[in-house]
């Protein structure tokens, strides 16, 4: 589409022309939605390209806040996915137009009747409305961009009308600060208007105005319907809240509708390697943050590790990314704690707990976790999980699911060799290792997507870790008491291969309460110099006893020895 409209130049070096980020690049998902505004015969498009991935869902709930029509690209060789079915949900609620379209059918082994089938069984789509096309070949793109003017209205809005900003993206720059990307709801502007966010009230003077073409284009002028970038000498992330409403100074509006916030699902701590580089973290999180504003922060201490942050997450995958951003954009060298997720404890009544709505308490660290004979009731997260696989894998992945707690809500064949199965499962079961898990054991035909579906009450422990008898906080967690074992013994058979021999002996425990549930014994160094000398063949007491008696006999043999007195002399002589 790009190339069709003259935005960018045909050429081999498109392949990953929208992933711009190093971790993009490395790994081949879309992990930040990338706008581009294309020019196709009269018309202006404003398209926004979405990660598929359940932790980026963020980006997705944003870019359909701020869109009139989505294009729904299916892979006409995979079929329908999970990711398919939760993304078509949001569009549907939204009331927003939907175009599918199955990509790669220049495949050998593409099937578009099947897949197109799957869309009538699952989303009662009709088949005429499907459109087939190669982005490879560019087989029926123009007919796509036809599609899209014909059946996507234009946004609702009027020049005439006070200027209205929709804030949905924003990225840091040590230039130029804060760079906000908007969506005009009405009105215009244009360099140097002095504009105000509502939240904040904070008034900037426009020092830039620009379209993503998909780089950067300078403009004078930007009116309503149309998308882009302003920048106004904003420095900190708290001034450029994502959903903000803008408008012109010193005059009145009615804000625009809040975008959906996203709620973390995982959360770990972070912490600097050294303390002494604590400030340069801090200014890199908070600039990472304002371009993944679905990242929360607390500030937190830690005995071992220092002062440092409790971060949240959509999910583990959001997680890596975040860690690995902070590492390829801004050099830092960070320490993660082990992920979790935050639990729902109903106590009796203690002292020095913060409270929230009464005996009711939010926890993430398993090192705040109250003395058991306060707690009343314990209560995890769940998540409604979608899974789309081939039929043979039915066994395998059903067998998966009941290992990881988790309860059938739903089984149906949506074709002759795909199934589609629903599970409430604890989020905890899910976050750490459940997808690679469901890939490997369906050789990576299965499809995984997950949504929040509340607490409920669940039986949960909390196991820490002793290392010598010393409680170690930061490898404390929250486990299922029917787990215990199975986790417990995981962990200290971990840290046996992590932790690296000593001089000393070191006892590596997992304890629930006073009981031991799985130990290991990390043995120290032998003190011998034998063992340097000869790769640890004899001990040093067995070289002493090996010198003595090799002294002792050249003693013998020299007291046995009887020479000439003249050969004596000789000998004296000679040396």
């Amino acid at each position: 589409m790009l190339e069709m409209t003259g935005a960018i130049s045909k050429s081999s070096d498109n392949k990953q022309v929208l992933d711009r980020l190093q971790v993009e690049k490395e790994r081949g998902i879309t992990v930040k939605s990338v706008a581009a505004t294309l020019q196709y015969k009269e018309f202006s498009l404003n398209l926004i390209d979405t990660p598929g991935h359940v932790d980026f869902s963020n980006e997705v709930s944003r870019a359909i806040a701020a869109c009139q029509g989505v294009i729904l690209l299916i892979d006409a060789n995979e079929g329908v996915q999970a990711q398919t079915v939760a993304n078509f949900y949001l569009a549907f609620t939204a009331e927003l137009v939907i175009i599918p379209v199955l990509n790669k059918i220049d495949l050998k082994n593409a099937n578009p009747d099947r897949v197109t089938a799957q869309l009538k069984t699952l989303f009662d789509i009709d088949s005429s409305n499907v459109l087939r096309i190669s982005a490879k070949t560019g087989v029926g793109v123009e007919k796509l961009l036809d599609a899209i003017v014909d059946r996507i209205p234009p946004p609702k809005v009027t020049v005439q009308s006070a200027f209205r900003a929709l804030l949905i993206d924003s990225w840091f720059d040590r230039y130029r600060g804060a760079i906000l990307f908007v969506v005009l709801a009405g009105g215009k502007v244009k360099l140097g208007d002095n504009i105000t966010c509502y939240s904040t009230k904070k008034t900037y003077q426009i020092k830039s105005l620009g379209q993503l073409v998909p780089e950067e284009i300078p403009v004078k002028e930007l009116s309503a319907g149309q998308v882009g970038i302003i920048t106004g000498n904003i420095r900190t992330a708290s001034e450029a809240q994502i959903g903000d409403t803008l408008h012109h100074e010193k005059v009145e509006v009615e804000p625009l509708p809040r975008l959906p916030t996203a709620k973390p699902m995982v959360f770990a701590g972070l912490f600097p390697v050294d303390q002494s580089k604590f400030q340069d973290l801090k200014s890199a999180i908070e600039k990472l943050s304002l371009n993944d504003p679905a990242v929360s922060i607390a500030n937190e201490s830690s005995p071992a590790l220092g002062y440092g942050w409790r971060l949240g997450f959509l999910g583990l995958l959001h997680l890596d990314v975040f860690r690995q951003r902070l590492e390829q954009e801004h050099s830092t060298e960070v320490v993660l704690t082990a992920p979790s997720v935050t639990y729902k404890l109903k106590i009796l009544g203690a002292k020095n707990i913060k409270k929230a709505g009464g005996d009711i308490i939010y926890l993430s660290n398993p090192a705040q976790w109250p003395d058991p004979s306060i707690i009343a009731e314990i209560s995890e997260p769940f998540v409604s999980a979608t899974i789309l696989l081939p039929q043979q894998y039915m066994g395998k992945v059903i067998s998966l699911c009941l290992e990881r707690r988790g309860v059938q809500e739903l089984s149906t064949m949506i074709d002759n060799e795909r199934a589609m199965m629903k599970y409430s499962m604890p989020l905890s079961e899910v976050v750490v290792d459940f997808h690679d898990t469901l890939k490997s054991l369906t050789s990576g035909y299965a499809s995984f997507d997950y949504e929040d579906s509340g607490y409920q009450p669940s039986s949960l422990v909390k196991m820490d870790i002793l290392l010598n008898g010393k409680l170690v906080d930061e490898l404390a967690m929250i486990v299922h008491s029917s787990h215990v074992n199975s986790a417990g013994r995981r962990v200290v058979l971990k840290l046996k291969e992590m932790i690296p021999r000593q001089m000393v002996h070191i006892a590596i425990q997992a304890v629930i309460g006073g009981h031991v549930v799985a130990r290991e014994n990390l043995k120290a160094f032998r003190k011998d110099v034998a063992a340097k000398l000869y790769g640890g063949d004899i001990t040093r007491r067995m070289k002493l006893v090996r010198a003595q008696t090799e002294g002792k006999k050249k003693m013998r043999m020299i007291a046995n020895v009887q020479i000439p007195k003249d050969t004596f002399i000789d000998v004296l002589k000679n040396k």
